[in-house]
């Protein structure tokens, strides 16, 4: 294993305003307006909800390299309370894909899933998106599709 899940610190948030913000790595999320604003005078509440205060219904951590010491990505989960299900999340910088950090990455985050008592990870990936491969490599099956959504789904 080259990854582990790293618990960044408040000030360390300047890489994930820096992932989002990559077109090359958000062109994945163009369904859904493609780059992500998250600017600095955001990090406090939003680190607050995801790190703090996540009442076991949100986890997000930076997939950190451990050979270079470089965080890559991010991975995260969290509680959709209107469907009652776990949404898995996965994104690895557009400049490191190509490596297999998206399959360690999603291996890693279900590891922690399921220690931390989630039985089933979902994740709700737009039709045309090729990242649905990853999942589907890695334990994951089609729940249901339309023409704009693939719902994929592990049970741990």
């Amino acid at each position: 294993m080259m990854l582990r899940l790293y618990k960044p610190a408040l000030e360390e948030m300047w890489f994930r305003q820096e992932l989002l913000s990559d077109p090359d790595t958000m062109s994945y999320n163009h369904a859904y307006g493609g780059v992500i604003s998250f600017p600095k005078d955001k990090w406090q509440s939003w680190y607050h909800d995801w790190l703090v205060e996540n009442e076991n219904k949100r986890f997000y951590r930076y997939l950190l390299n451990m050979a270079t010491n470089q965080f890559i990505g991010e991975a995260a989960y969290y509680l959709d309370d209107s469907r009652s299900m776990y949404i898995c999340d996965i994104i690895v910088y557009a400049k490191y894909r190509g490596n297999g950090y998206g399959t360690e990455g999603l291996l890693i985050l279900c590891e922690a899933a399921k220690e931390n008592g989630i039985d089933i990870l979902y994740d709700d990936i737009a039709s045309d998106n090729p990242s649905v491969q990853l999942f589907l490599n890695n334990g994951f099956t089609i729940d249901f599709q339309t023409d704009d959504v693939i719902m994929v789904k592990r049970v741990l």
